[in-house]
């Protein structure tokens, strides 16, 4: 049998309360560091977020500015488009009178 390398109980209880306290010691809370710069990195953080957001707001400005300005673009073509398509149908209306007329002229004669 081998001896025990803690020789007397004393020595192993006093080395038992030793390994407690030590257990003890490691899930004790462990007093707080305050990072000296965290202020000056959160400031930092907002300033970035807020032109981040301002870029955003830009960017939306800037494309409703251009969705608009196609809508206008779009809206003058087709009302373009409209009276183009009213000229066509009076100049028919107009031509089918005119032959109406020249119908009615040719069967008086």
């Amino acid at each position: 049998m081998k001896p025990p390398k803690l020789g007397s109980f004393a020595e192993r209880q006093a080395h038992s309360a030793e390994a407690k306290k030590a257990l003890v010691a490691k899930f004790r809370a462990k007093p707080t560091i305050v990072d000296p710069e965290f202020e000056e990195r959160r400031l930092a953080r907002q300033i970035e977020l807020e032109e981040l957001r301002a870029q955003r707001i830009a960017e939306r400005d800037a494309k409703r500015h251009e969705s608009a300005k196609k809508a206008a673009e779009r809206q003058a073509l087709e009302a373009e488009i409209a009276e183009a398509m009213e000229l066509e149908l009076r100049a028919k209306q107009k031509a089918a009178r005119d032959a109406r007329y020249a119908a009615r002229k040719q069967r008086r004669k």
